[in-house]
Formats: structure tokens, sequence, C-alpha cells
């Protein structure tokens, strides 16, 4: 059924927590894992409220090679990919390249307050998708 599953990691909460989820929906249906990270450009990530750690590639980088180890130690084999821009729309075009069947992302919690719903980089991944999107709050 997902044969082939996009996870885009930050250095939130949230997204480590919806690790566990993506480890156990990996080994259940044995699909293949890519792990995304985005580099926001400078001008980006100063514009939003993000983590201004995900503006650098170094620590970028070892996030992802954090995460890899993270489920080869569950053995699962991930593939990594590192890309600079809009975390919205790169993780949708890298969705559409892949041709994945699901995305999972952590959700920041921010409420449903209508100014955070716009804003947010999950509401835009889920109106922009090419695939089903799964939210893990």
């Amino acid at each position: 059924m997902f044969k082939k599953v996009l996870f885009p990691i930050d250095q939130t909460r949230e997204s480590r927590h919806a690790a566990e989820l993506v480890v156990n929906l990996v080994k259940t249906y044995n699909s293949q894992l890519t792990i995304l990270s985005v580099v926001e450009t400078t001008q980006d990530a100063q514009k939003s409220s993000s983590d201004p750690e995900m503006s650098s590639p170094e620590a970028i980088a070892k996030l992802l090679e954090t995460a890899k180890t993270l489920f080869s130690d569950q053995g699962i084999q991930v593939e990594t990919i590192e890309q600079e821009g809009k975390p919205a729309f790169v993780i949708c075009d890298v969705a559409d390249e892949l041709e994945v069947d699901l995305i999972v992302m952590g959700s920041r919690g921010t409420g449903l307050m209508e100014e955070d719903i716009t804003d947010s980089v999950s509401n835009r991944v889920i109106n922009l998708s090419p695939c089903p999107v799964l939210i893990v709050p």
C-alpha cells in the first residue's frame, strides 16, 4: 500500500515523535523510506519563526546522519536527501519526483487559529502534496 514513504524532518520534538510512527509504518508495509531535511535560505529562515539551525547545512547534515542511524538501528534502510529552499515546496517537489505514496510529518501543534494554519508548513504540504499526507500531532 505505501511502497515509498517520505519523512521530512527538522529539529523539533514533533519530528522525533513522528519517527516512532514511521518506524512502525515502514515495518508494517515493508516500505522504502526516504528522509528529507530542508536547509532554509537565510532570508526565509529570518522571516519565519523556525529554528535558526535549519538554515545551517552542517546542522542539517548532522540531523540526517542521526536520523539515519536511528532507523538503521531498527533494521530499516534509509535514503537521505538534503535540499535548500522553502520547506513546504521542497517537500512536495521531492514527493512528486520520487513518486512517493505517503508523506509522514510532525505538526508543531500551533492550534487552529486561522493565521497559524495558513502559515504552517504542514498545512501547505497538505494543500500542495501529490500524495496522501499523514500529520502526526
